[in-house]
């Protein structure tokens, strides 16, 4: 019964949505007169409350991100979308669709043909974690993300300038929140060429996230955590260097992703090291790419030249361009 009235609750929320998007434009208090008398339109707000609908939604995002069905994220969409479009003020509705639209284009390899209009979800992406900055920007996560995905649409327009702009919310970012913004920021940085400046800064970020987490610079030369693995907690900014409901094996992704990086830069020694750290981790046992770990444990030297070709195969690159680049993190 409780599944009914979910499939029912939302479907009367994106059938009366639809029908009533036609008033909602033409009650608009933004008139087409207003506007040429330079009147400015009041600031959009955050909504006070969450809709019943939102709830809901939040449960179908979930539900499909954390199992995994990557098949099933249009449908998870048009749940948010709705949500979204009831209440347009919720920040938390604006981001999960960001989220949603980011983990296609991640996760596209899963595809068996790439459509080119899969880089729309990068826009689509930028957008709605814009509208969760402004809504909520006391986030730092949010901006973070709508930093990685400005950087992401610069790219695919060829824009420099738009490149820069998400450069440097990226580094506001990483003020505003270390711990997270420096994992974040450096993933989305070890898809450029090894050489170049920015991965060198990226995977340098990999070590002061390490550092910061620990409260202190760890030994680069003989790079293991046990020592620190006492200090886990569920509390403060520091909570998001280690396991939780949201990323229940975010531990284990953050050294599989590091490690890729160390190889790529050439340091595959260092690399095999940073990899074993991820087997520290409790809930190790659970983790669904344990053989993937083991395998760049075992192919570190040669994977040296696997993540340096300019074509990557998804069988064989780096952490983010592989079918798992948030799964590794995120899958229950």
């Amino acid at each position: 019964m409780a599944a009914i009235f979910r499939r029912l609750l939302v479907t009367q929320g994106i059938l009366s949505i639809v029908v009533s998007l036609a008033s909602l434009i033409s009650n608009s208090p933004i008139s087409a007169q207003g506007i040429r008398r330079g009147r400015v339109p009041p600031k959009k707000l955050a909504a006070k409350s969450r809709s019943e609908l939102a709830v809901k939604a939040d449960e179908v995002f979930w539900q499909t991100f954390h199992n995994g069905e990557y098949q099933n994220i249009q449908r998870a969409l048009n749940v948010l979308t709705a949500a979204y479009l009831q209440t347009p003020g919720d920040a938390k509705t604006a981001a999960h669709i960001g989220f949603m639209h980011n983990w296609r284009v991640a996760e596209r390899n899963r595809l068996e043909s790439v459509p080119a209009t899969i880089t729309d979800d990068i826009i689509l992406s930028r957008r709605y974690f814009q509208e969760a900055v402004r809504l909520d920007p006391s986030d730092a996560r949010y901006l973070g993300f709508l930093a990685d995905s400005i950087l992401l649409e610069g790219n695919l327009h060829k824009d420099d300038r738009l490149t820069q702009e998400g450069y440097l919310l990226l580094h506001n970012a990483i003020k505003a929140w270390p711990e997270f913004n420096l994992f974040s920021g450096g993933f989305v940085m070890s898809r450029l060429p090894s050489d170049a400046p920015w991965f060198r800064e990226g995977l340098e970020w990999q070590w002061r996230s390490i550092d910061e987490c620990n409260g202190e610079k760890i030994d680069r030369a003989n790079p293991d955590l046990s020592k620190y693995m006492a200090r886990e907690t569920k509390e403060g900014n520091k909570r998001v260097c280690w396991n939780s409901w949201i990323a229940p094996h975010n531990f284990e992704g953050f050294f599989l992703n590091m490690g890729d990086m160390l190889v790529k830069a050439g340091d595959w020694r260092t690399a095999q090291k940073i990899y074993a750290n991820a087997k520290l981790s409790h809930e190790y046992g659970t983790w669904k790419y344990q053989s993937v770990l083991e395998d760049r444990i075992r192919q570190a030297q040669s994977n040296v030249a696997v993540f340096n070709e300019k074509k990557e195969t998804p069988k064989a690159g780096i952490m983010l361009n592989s079918e798992f680049a948030c799964m590794a993190c995120h899958r229950q």
